[in-house]
C-alpha cells in the first residue's frame, strides 16, 4: 500500500507563486511516476504534471508549460510542484498521484493524496 500526503496549498494573487509538496510512503517500488492532477468546481479532473522517480523525464499539461515546474527529492520520497505566474484559472484542488512504471504520461495510477486547495485571486 502507498500513502501520499500533500502540503503547500493556499491563497495567492494572480502572478504569484506557490509550491506544493507530496511525500510518498509505503511500497512505492523502485521505479514509479508521481504526478499532479487538479479539479476545479464543476469541472473534470485534469492532468497537470508528472515526473519519474529516476532520470529526468517530466511531462506537463499545455496550460501550465513555462509556468510550473516539477522536481523530486528521492531521499525524502517527495515531489514538488513549483507554480509561478499563477492565474485565477489555476484555482482547484490539487491531488498527488503515484503509479508504477517508467513512461511519464498523463495516465493516473491507483494511489491518490487527499488533495490541497489552491486559490488564485485576480
Amino acid at each position: 500500500q502507498v500513502q501520499l500526503v500533500e502540503s503547500g496549498g493556499g491563497l495567492a494573487q494572480a502572478g504569484g507563486s506557490l509550491r506544493l509538496s507530496c511525500t510518498a510512503s509505503g511500497r512505492t517500488g523502485n521505479t514509479y511516476i508521481m504526478g499532479w492532477f487538479r479539479q476545479a468546481p464543476g469541472k473534470e479532473r485534469e492532468f497537470v504534471a508528472a515526473i519519474r522517480s529516476s532520470g529526468a523525464s517530466t511531462a506537463f499539461a499545455d496550460s501550465v508549460k513555462g509556468r510550473f515546474t516539477i522536481s523530486r527529492d528521492n531521499a525524502k520520497n517527495t515531489v514538488y510542484l513549483q507554480m509561478n505566474s499563477l492565474k485565477p484559472e489555476d484555482t482547484a484542488v490539487y491531488h498527488c498521484n503515484l503509479r508504477t512504471g517508467v513512461v511519464v504520461s498523463p495516465t493516473p495510477g491507483p494511489y491518490w493524496g487527499q488533495g490541497t486547495q489552491v486559490t488564485v485571486s485576480s
